[in-house]
């Protein structure tokens, strides 16, 4: 890699010889391999006990993101380190997995290792992988990072985590996020198009759009559906509106005062008028218990 403009930050950097905002070198650099139990059902399964299946999740290092609450912030933040994976290991990965009983090869934070990734599934599908391949990611993408993906990757799992330019640049470090998040995600819906599912629930095609609704944003997430709806057609993607915040994951303030307005749980008045809202769109998809907001559905890595 000369030049690395994989993502909306365009760093330029040379990563065979330093590394950018991510903090990532050329090769992918994995920090958990496993059958994971806790995605949409269509995704993971059914049955979150059924341990013989799962999604196949392959966890990178690294992120072009910066959000301050982050649950992976273990792996995500630039000084994090994994194992260093060829695309050829990493194709030997995914056909492992499906052997293993994966519904689908689940790429998590793959943006920052896109290129090498495309090369990794086409090794895999020459060597025999037949299951479909999920793009796991903040939102954080060029659209022509996702035209790239065409022909590799299935489903598009992607967040939509503001629409407010002053919350993405607060939390997540990317005033820009909103843009390149309705951009990119009108290139998914070309790319994946309209939901498919198997005849047991599991999707083999389209689109799911997560949406985490934050302490005091109530107003935010309304718009944010609202953008979605107005970007893809609500009934041929699947939204997941999630209730499962929790402060446990920010960063200890030197200030005090410094995230106070999420040092706390999102209250049910303000997720059930983010649902109302969601209802009143047309969206199908999957709502969460607040009881979900909790550390213990993070992998331990």
């Amino acid at each position: 890699m000369t030049e690395c403009f994989l993502c909306p930050r365009m760093c330029g950097v040379d990563r065979d010889k330093a590394v950018g905002f991510c903090g990532a070198g050329r090769d992918p650099e994995v920090s958990k391999i496993m059958l994971h139990h806790w995605e949409e059902p269509p995704i993971s399964g059914p049955d979150p006990k059924d341990e013989a299946h799962g999604s196949g999740a392959i966890f990178f290092a690294h992120c072009s993101l910066g959000c301050v609450y982050c649950q992976n912030g273990k792996i995500s933040r630039r000084s994090a380190r994994g194992e260093m994976y060829s695309p050829d290991r990493l194709a030997r990965a995914m056909t492992e997995l499906e052997a293993s009983g994966a519904y689908n090869v689940n790429l998590v934070s793959p943006t920052h290792y896109a290129d090498r990734l495309i090369e990794a599934v086409r090794i895999a599908r020459e060597d025999g992988l037949t299951i479909p391949v999920v793009w796991n990611t903040g939102g954080y993408e060029r659209p022509e990072t996702i035209d790239a993906l065409r022909g590799t990757v299935d489903i598009f799992l992607t967040d939509f985590k503001y629409a407010s330019p002053e919350l993405a640049g607060r939390y997540s470090g990317a005033p820009d996020y909103p843009v390149f998040a309705a951009r990119s995600l009108a290139r998914m819906f070309g790319v994946a198009g309209p939901s498919v599912f198997d005849g047991n629930g599991m999707m083999r095609r389209g689109v799911i759009v997560r949406h985490l609704v934050l302490p005091g944003c109530r107003a935010d997430s309304v718009e944010v559906l609202q953008k979605i709806a107005g970007t893809v057609p609500v009934s041929d993607v699947r939204l997941s509106l999630m209730a499962q915040y929790t402060p446990e994951f920010l960063p200890p303030p030197e200030d005090p005062d410094r995230w106070r307005a999420i040092r706390r749980k999102v209250t049910s008045y303000e997720y059930e008028k983010v649902a109302e809202e969601a209802s009143r769109l047309g969206f199908t998809g999957w709502m969460q218990e607040r009881s979900s907001a909790t550390a213990r559905f993070t992998p331990d890595f």
